[in-house]
């Protein structure tokens, strides 16, 4: 389709999909976000290292919830994991580090 087609029938570019795995995981925290958000939560992206380890940060009532591991395993991790084959591990960063 090309952009003059987009324009008359008011079609609109999706948002780019990003490149870079820091750039697909942030891509991903920001489809989870607003769930978190309901419940006064958030999450921080800490690192992505090589080896395809992301490591997040709960911040909010998500910070030492009791829910918290089945949040950042069940739902996070399941959501980068199914998006993002780079990923093989998620862990959870404590405050400070």
């Amino acid at each position: 389709m090309t952009e003059e087609t987009k324009q008359e029938h008011g079609t609109h570019e999706a948002t780019a999909v990003p490149e870079g795995i820091h750039d697909k995981v942030e891509f991903i925290l920001e489809r989870v976000r607003p769930g978190l958000r309901m419940d006064g939560g958030d999450v921080e992206l800490v690192d992505v290292t090589d080896d395809g380890t992301v490591k997040l940060r709960l911040q909010g009532a998500c910070h030492g919830c009791p829910m918290a591991v089945m949040t950042l395993h069940g739902w996070i991790e399941k959501e980068l994991k199914a998006n993002i084959p780079e990923v093989k591990n998620v862990e959870a960063v404590p405050d400070g580090m």
